[in-house]
């Protein structure tokens, strides 16, 4: 059976034509009117010779023209690629170029980088709705430019392409190793696996109200959009600058009455610590699901104590699966110091640990996570040697994908996580986790959030370097701190404190960035 997760949003005009999709600061678009503008770009797509199977550049900000064209792009049969908006116009250049991208949906917010796109991409095609032609020329360079007049004659009516679920659907490029961006190709059939477990689990129906924290190229707005559309759910989206404001985005979560929350850690703690939650009229709330990074026990249980009615969870996986294992917080017997679990794997997915050789490891034994499922990638985008290296053999169902993610599996069945294998450095001939130094420091009752990154030392293979963010801790303090808690080879040999650390475009800490700095020190 095909499952294409366009039909989610067809289904949805069907059951609820009336109810809002999308709430958008003070604009909102049904699901009838959603339905029918994305079916109209989508015949604007194919009319400009966009075919099944190629990839179509999303530039726009968080938007209802957006979620629009993300579903026109689906409907026409191509695959969406979300670009980030905040990146420089030469990487977005870098990933059309990569993905081979004819056609870009945008804004005219972003003209500016049009040119670059242009010049440096196969670009095409340029369609901006929120455009009209009276401020716009017809063509950049070799690019036909169409605005919202090419749209008028296009037809209203469902659009049908013959897809299958293991089309491609979407490309995210996330940070490569090597400092390029890789693309993350995953099928209708995989978003489906995930969407449809998803809004099974948290219940998503016409009633609620989801938040859409994350930004378009981060795969935490897969759940955000179609877990929504699946229920006939509204997305309530989030600007990017409110989601640099903890208070404002404290007062988003209670005038839109989201009662479901999905963020990195982070962007909870700062909730938490500068949101002013106390006495907000939050009862609705009732899942607060949290995903990309560690978050804090302190914090979270702090959190718990004034939600008491929702429901906790923590969603685990790489870009690469999705969401592969979930844990749901029990409301006792928490331990303050120590890291949650990332729990078992999700319904119709597989999650072993596994030495370097591939073979099983024994529950209590440390291995690498290793998952086998429908949420499983189809590999990245034009490099089929990177491929090879994380998709190895053929599991029960199917491919067997190499998370780079250290594992322990506990005697309940659940899975801790201990830290990349690449965070895992030499000091002084010992072996250190990373992950095991910053849930230390993270455990001071002062400090908001940390990192620690390696430097190459001549004499000792590696120092360690931390930097927190404390509410009033001195460096002194953490060092007294750590002893306390770490062997004398684990505790870092400078501590930096800052008001703040520097956040990816996903909103995690920007651990290469940190690196880099601690090179120059």
């Amino acid at each position: 059976m095909n499952e294409l997760i366009h039909e989610l949003l067809a289904r949805a005009a069907a059951r609820y034509p009336d109810r809002p999709a999308v709430l958008d600061r003070d604009r909102s678009i049904t699901y009838t009117e959603l339905e029918q503008a994305s079916n109209q770009l989508g015949r604007l797509l194919i009319q400009h010779g966009v075919e099944p199977g190629d990839r179509v550049g999303l530039l726009l900000d968080k938007s209802i023209e957006a979620v629009v064209g993300i579903y026109g792009v689906l409907k026409a049969g191509a695959a969406y690629v979300p670009f980030d908006p905040q990146a420089p116009p030469v990487r977005l250049a870098y990933i059309a170029q990569d993905a081979g991208i004819h056609c870009v949906v945008t804004g005219r917010e972003h003209d500016a980088t049009w040119a670059t796109l242009v010049d440096q991409a196969p670009v095409e095609t340029i369609i901006a709705p929120n455009a009209d032609s009276s401020n716009l020329g017809e063509r950049i360079g070799k690019a036909n430019v169409l605005t919202a007049e090419a749209l008028v004659g296009c037809l209203r009516e469902p659009l049908l392409v013959p897809r299958s679920s293991s089309d491609l659907a979407y490309i995210l490029y996330t940070s490569g190793s090597t400092g390029d961006p890789k693309g993350v190709m995953l099928s209708h059939g995989n978003g489906r696996a995930f969407i449809d477990w998803a809004a099974r689990e948290f219940a998503v129906s016409a009633d609620d109200r989801l938040s859409s924290h994350a930004p378009l190229h981060f795969d935490l707005s897969i759940f955000d959009l179609f877990s929504a559309a699946h229920g006939g759910a509204a997305v309530v989206l989030i600007p990017h600058s409110v989601s640099l404001l903890p208070f404002e985005l404290a007062q988003l979560v209670e005038a839109q009455q989201i009662s479901v929350w999905y963020s990195v850690p982070s962007a909870l703690t700062m909730l938490l610590l500068r949101g002013k939650l106390e006495g907000r009229a939050l009862d609705g709330l009732r899942a607060v699901l949290f995903a990309g990074e560690v978050f804090p026990t302190k914090y979270l249980l702090h959190l718990m104590e004034l939600l008491p009615r929702a429901r906790f969870c923590n969603l685990f996986g790489p870009t690469e699966t999705n969401v592969c294992t979930w844990y749901e917080v029990p409301r006792q017997g928490l331990d303050p110091a120590k890291t949650i679990p990332i729990g078992r794997p999700i319904e119709g997915v597989e999650t072993f640990a596994a030495s370097d050789d591939g073979e099983r490891v024994a529950p209590g034994e440390v291995g690498e996570l290793r998952v086998v499922g429908p949420t499983v990638m189809q590999g990245y985008w034009g490099d089929p040697d990177r491929t090879a290296r994380v998709l190895t053999g053929d599991g029960a169902g199917g491919r067997v994908y190499r998370t780079g993610d250290l594992v322990q599996q506990r005697a309940d069945g659940c899975f801790s996580f201990l830290g990349r294998r690449d965070s895992q450095i030499k000091s002084r001939g010992y072996r250190i986790e990373l992950g095991d130094v910053e849930a230390a420091i993270n455990a001071h009752a002062s400090v908001v959030e940390c990192a620690v990154v390696p430097v190459p030392d001549e004499f000792f293979t590696n120092t360690l370097r931390a930097y927190v963010v404390t509410q009033d801790a001195s460096e002194a303090d953490l060092v007294a701190f750590c002893r306390e808690r770490l062997p004398r080879y684990m505790i870092p040999s400078a501590f930096e404190l800052r008001a703040q650390l520097p956040k990816s475009s996903t909103g995690k800490i920007d651990r290469r960035k940190l690196a880099e700095q601690a090179l120059e020190a």
